[in-house]
């Protein structure tokens, strides 16, 4: 029985079960023989991994590898991640495509799934942050390559932010007050919860321009929760902007408009 090619967002107890069925010898460390070597590998086009709450996400990975005999396959690619976290995708099983880009160089590419309603139910967030990509990659001389790090990549909770300018209408010289919540996704109870003490900016565009400026900046209250007030001058779009941390996407609102008469 091989691990499944769905991870995979799992607690302790499940992902040491996925390692302990899914691992092959060859898994335990880094090793290899002969002149083989992993030159390259590509994880969601470079891009973090972001998940909700209920969709699973695919992500493609692949590897390049040379060998003067040429590759013969890559074995299995893996993602490692924080908690411990685990998903394995195997060549035997088809998951697993390699293309010749030379005589002595090949891509394998797959792909990872990750699924925040896994079916055990034990989905947790300790699975955000940067995982590890490994692989075991074989040549026509049987030499091989093994990495437990070949490369890494981040897999994030995936993050929503509101805004909402009033009074509308409202009078130049007048404060508008604008409100707003950040929120992430939570992947032990499949909701979204409020993303406490981070810092948001408020930002403004003027009506017929493309671009936004800072007004200033605030921070979300215990809740996620935002709150601030400014002096209406002329009408334009007020929203938020949330930079990211590691473990969750940078999020703007969409622009609530304020006409000011």
């Amino acid at each position: 029985m091989r691990a499944t090619t769905r991870l995979a967002l799992l607690g302790t107890s499940v992902a040491l079960a996925v390692t302990a069925v899914g691992a092959t010898s060859a898994q335990a460390d880094d090793g290899g023989a002969g002149d083989i070597t992993i030159d390259k590998v590509v994880v969601n086009g470079g891009k973090p991994v972001v998940v909700g709450t209920t969709n699973v996400v695919s992500a493609k990975v692949s590897v390049t590898a040379t060998d003067n005999s040429g590759i013969a396959k890559t074995s299995y690619i893996s993602g490692d991640g924080p908690g411990p976290n685990f998903a394995t995708i195997w060549y035997d099983d088809g998951d697993i495509t390699c293309v010749k880009a030379g005589a002595t160089t090949s891509t394998c590419s797959g792909t990872l799934t990750f699924d925040p309603q896994a079916s055990t139910g034990f989905a947790d967030n300790a699975a955000a942050g940067t995982w590890n990509l490994g692989a075991l990659v074989s040549a026509n001389d049987f030499d091989y390559i093994h990495r437990d790090a070949a490369g890494t990549f981040k897999v994030q909770r995936a993050s929503k932010l509101t805004v909402n300018a009033s009074p509308e209408p409202v009078k130049k010289g007048k404060a508008v007050t604008v409100t707003g919540k950040l929120s992430r996704a939570n992947w032990e109870d499949n909701l979204y919860h409020g993303y406490a003490g981070q810092s948001v900016k408020l930002q403004f565009r003027k009506k017929g321009s493309s671009t936004y400026t800072t007004v200033k900046t605030i921070k979300t209250d215990s809740t996620g929760n935002l709150k601030t007030t400014v002096t209406a001058a002329t009408d334009g779009y007020f929203r938020y902007s949330f930079a990211g941390t590691s473990t969750t996407p940078a999020v703007n609102a969409a622009g609530d408009f304020v006409d000011v008469q």
